[in-house]
């Protein structure tokens, strides 16, 4: 078992808090490092979590996972950039780690990246949060929450656009759905496109039932 990174002194008013979505994603990452770093042991890959809020993922990923990588976040979320950035020092952080206050990979060089990570607002809600009413009210909390009627607006555009972002040589993605999400759906579409959709695992948490695919071309 790895250590959970601490995220002491996390404004919770202002940044999403770890719960049982983050923790899963901690859990299965752990069962991938023979995956990963077999991948990944000759070269020096870079991680971009999308939406990366306290910063548990990553810092979990660079100091547990793949310890050889470079690591970018990207949030909307201007307290979960400097959030980000905490977490990753205390818990002994990396000098190859940084965060953009972006939208998705917007900014970013098409085809750069080898591990995407994505722990999306994936909750159903007919209204998605609007950009300019949060900067007016300074809270950025249904970003990291709200997903649309479905729960997969923003998951869908990550989905439609993988192939942009991914290195085409071998690049791979971590996305977390909830049951409403449909996933094995998601995962069909996803094959006839032409991509490899692998359940990495599931839990149930409460009321809801939360899986993780791997997605790669064949």
């Amino acid at each position: 078992m790895f250590a959970t990174p601490s995220t002491s002194g996390l404004n919770i008013d202002q940044v999403y808090e770890p719960a049982e979505d983050s923790f899963l994603f901690l859990d299965l990452l752990q069962e991938e490092v023979p995956f990963l770093q077999g991948r990944y042991e000759a070269s020096v890959p870079l991680v971009l979590e999308l939406g990366i809020g306290s910063g548990i993922v990553t810092t979990f990923f660079h100091n547990s996972i793949l310890t050889n990588a470079m690591f970018l976040g990207s949030d909307v979320n201007p307290y979960a950039c400097k959030a980000a950035k905490d977490t990753s020092k205390q818990n002994g952080s990396t000098q190859y780690f940084d965060v953009l206050r972006t939208d998705l990979w917007d900014g970013l060089r098409s085809g750069i990246v080898d591990v995407l990570l994505f722990n999306p607002p994936y909750v159903p809600n007919e209204i998605m949060p609007d950009y300019e009413e949060s900067v007016k009210r300074d809270d950025w909390l249904d970003f990291a929450l709200l997903g649309g009627a479905d729960g997969m607006e923003i998951t869908s555009i990550v989905l439609d656009r993988l192939g942009e972002i991914l290195n085409p040589d071998g690049g791979i993605a971590y996305i977390l759905f909830c049951r409403r999400n449909k996933p094995n759906e998601v995962a069909r579409i996803m094959r006839d496109r032409g991509w490899t959709a692998t359940l990495i695992g599931e839990r149930t948490a409460g009321w809801e039932i939360l899986s993780i695919y791997r997605f790669t071309r064949p």
